[in-house]
């Protein structure tokens, strides 16, 4: 069974039936067309059967994730001849370009099939041929489209979904000549899969949504979804009027954050951290300064009493210290001297409520103390690596002193 060749009948067909090199594809009749497309579905399904037969009687990881590599490159080539071949005149004949359409729909099922069940065995950061990446795309496009015009998809948090949506288009909107591996396109596909299985939430919490909880179990690890996320759920803390209250709602949001599962394997930004550990750090951090708050009893928390916490404004811009790193990037150098004790004060959010209201960005003239705290707790791989080669450059400039 495992030396049988499951693509014997379609490799032909495509080989040499179906080559204008190779055979004069005119004399192919209207009746032998309907049957090469009927025997063509069939093969569809009786290959997706053969092979988890084939794949379940190997014992060996290493032999599994041969055949599958071997089947998945062999579709992938198939598919590109098909459609390179599909713009070729011989085939302008109505029935013929049917053909070729069946073709085209049982390749791209047949390695959806492999990508799905055996994604495990394939090499993922493998580069996407051109012809299959476009392929890929348009159908992705053609789910995210509908996904978009259905009302189920906008649930609960219209800012939530216009971040999903933007980063969906976003990849399959993005340029031909652009360097997509097949974890990429893969995650995709699995992410508009769970995206269509939502259902509509019976309730509205920031951590229940239905939506988030699908973006955290897919490790949607996006930068821009991180900050509204914590942003969010800052916000919801800071409604409550005691430090007690800020606490007891922070911890009841971990626990419901805590108990959404993750899916092993798939990440949105390979490059970065996942968002469980990303987000479980925040949290912590979050407790750490309510507990520091409670335990010295230091003036009420965010927004309690405004005109006692009220940041400082300076209003005449021409008092501010422009700042040239951005506000993540501060964040990271001002939450570093607090923990290095190179800046000393009574807590971190001391230093960040004394030093930012001076502070202004290019992009931003009135900062945030609180939120640039915030962020400190979020930090990005490129806000890490700009912060270090500044750094690196004031040691240079120091030392020629």
């Amino acid at each position: 069974m495992n030396q049988t060749y499951l693509l014997e009948w379609l490799d032909l067909l495509v080989t040499f039936t179906l080559n204008p090199s190779k055979t004069d594809v005119n004399e192919i009749t209207t009746v032998q067309s309907k049957a090469i497309i009927e025997k063509t579905i069939e093969q569809t399904v009786f290959i997706q059967s053969q092979f988890k037969i084939k794949v379940f009687s190997l014992n060996k990881e290493k032999q599994i994730k041969i055949i599958v590599g071997n089947y998945h490159s062999s579709l992938i080539i198939f598919l590109d001849n098909v459609i390179e071949r599909s713009h070729n005149v011989a085939f302008e004949r109505f029935d013929l370009k049917q053909v070729m359409k069946a073709l085209i729909l049982c390749f791209d099922e047949l390695l959806s099939f492999i990508e799905t069940r055996f994604s495990d065995y394939l090499s993922l950061d493998m580069r996407v041929p051109a012809t299959y990446l476009v392929v890929s795309k348009k159908k992705l496009k053609k789910k995210i489209d509908k996904l978009k015009n259905n009302s189920t998809s906008t649930i609960n948090d219209e800012k939530v979904t216009v971040i999903l949506f933007d980063s969906l288009y976003s990849f399959v909107n993005s340029k031909a000549n652009e360097k997509v591996t097949f974890r990429q396109v893969l995650y995709r596909k699995q992410l508009v899969k769970e995206l269509e299985l939502l259902r509509v939430p019976e309730r509205e919490d920031i951590v229940g949504s239905t939506l988030i909880e699908v973006l955290i179990y897919m490790n949607f690890n996006s930068r821009t979804f991180i900050n509204y996320f914590t942003k969010s759920v800052a916000d919801q803390i800071n409604c409550c009027e005691n430090a007690a209250g800020k606490m007891e709602k922070l911890l009841f949001y971990f626990k419901e954050f805590n108990q959404i599962h993750s899916k092993d394997g798939v990440i949105l930004n390979p490059h970065h951290q996942d968002l469980k550990t990303v987000l479980s750090d925040w949290f912590k951090h979050e407790m750490m300064y309510l507990e520091k708050r409670l335990h010295f009893s230091v003036i009420p928390l965010v927004n309690v009493d405004k005109k006692r916490n009220e940041t400082p404004i300076i209003a005449n811009t021409n008092d501010k210290v422009l700042c040239k790193l951005s506000t993540d990037q501060t964040a990271l150098l001002l939450r570093a001297s607090d923990e290095l004790k190179i800046l000393i004060a009574k807590s971190m959010n001391h230093i960040f409520k004394t030093i930012v209201p001076f502070l202004s960005t290019p992009n931003k003239v009135h900062l945030s103390y609180d939120s640039m705290r915030s962020k400190s707790y979020v930090a990005e791989e490129r806000d890490k690596k700009i912060v270090i080669e500044t750094l690196e450059r004031m040691i240079k400039q120091i030392k020629e002193y």
